[in-house]
């Protein structure tokens, strides 16, 4: 209702023409189209926002979890015109209640034919965040330095923060010598008497002769991915799974750098996803860290 008092303050922000919109058959209203094309893209894990204005809804995540983008299926909605779906990018990781994306249409009113094209097309959902899910871990720390005293290990304080960020937690630490064989029975052994969902391997993962933990790690016979990853820091990562349990061979950089490989991976892996080697190679896109000097992952190109 646009009564007298309106009419300086609708002429203040250059409105001097007030227009009446009848709808007709075939046409919807920027609001009823954005129900419909949110509906046709928003997945699990997310929710929208209470109050839909000018066509735009936001999307959130419903849960704290890895965000999941189809590419794909996102950019042929985009090319269809005049309706619009911005997201994150795909695999960041996000807490609950944190945005993820938007739709809007962009004219008022749209021809229903642009709409149900859309859902002509688009056969699954666009957006949705996978849950991560508290895990336990053991940490095998190698090297004959920290097994003899002479230094001190520095990977627990990093690791068990990384881990507990995300809700899970390192159950016990193992510190062992550069020896092949150790290190494969204590591999073996946590994973089939401390039942743990994940081994964390630090140390010993360079090309020196006694750097033995990728080989002890392999002598385990369970799935190599990778020994080796497109990204900077964490070059030497190590990647592999026995009986499904992941065990991640984690490179020196991990104890000094902000931003490792490890930062990537982890979260993915909490999710449930079980990684391939593609998935490795992908990280080359986006996969040198810049070391900025205030770090604002996972919302930098880092990983991207």
């Amino acid at each position: 209702v646009i009564r007298e008092e309106d009419i300086p303050k609708l002429l203040d922000i250059g409105k001097e023409h007030i227009y009446v919109w009848e709808p007709k058959k075939g046409q919807l209203h920027e609001n009823d189209a954005a129900i419909r094309v949110k509906d046709l893209v928003l997945g699990q894990g997310c929710y929208i926002s209470e109050e839909i204005k000018e066509g735009k809804i936001d999307f959130f995540a419903n849960t704290q979890g890895i965000v999941k983008i189809n590419k794909d299926l996102l950019l042929k909605l985009n090319l269809l015109g005049e309706i619009i779906v911005s997201t994150i990018h795909n695999n960041t990781p996000v807490k609950k209640g944190e945005k993820i994306g938007a739709t809007r249409v962009i004219p008022l009113i749209i021809d229903e034919k642009k709409i149900l094209e859309a859902e002509k097309i688009i056969k699954e959902k666009i957006i949705s965040v996978e849950e991560i899910k508290p895990k336990k871990a053991v940490l095998i720390t190698t090297g004959n330095e920290v097994y003899k005293g002479r230094i001190k290990d520095a990977f627990l304080p990093v690791m068990k923060e990384k881990l507990e960020y995300y809700g899970s937690e390192i159950v016990k630490q193992i510190i062992l010598p550069d020896n092949k064989e150790m290190i494969t029975e204590n591999i073996l052994k946590a994973i089939e008497e401390d039942k743990v969902d994940m081994i964390i391997c630090t140390g010993g993962m360079s090309v020196d002769p006694d750097d033995v933990t990728p080989s002890a790690i392999k002598d385990c016979n369970g799935e190599i991915v990778t020994y080796g990853a497109p990204v900077l820091p964490g070059a030497m990562f190590l990647l592999a799974y026995y009986k499904n349990i992941p065990i991640l061979g984690v490179p020196s950089c991990a104890m000094y750098s902000k931003r490792t490989i490890f930062d990537l991976v982890l979260p993915r892996i909490l999710a449930d996803e079980k990684l391939s080697f593609e998935d490795i190679a992908r990280f080359g896109n986006g996969g040198m860290c810049l070391n900025c000097e205030i770090c604002s992952f996972p919302h930098c190109s880092f990983g991207k």
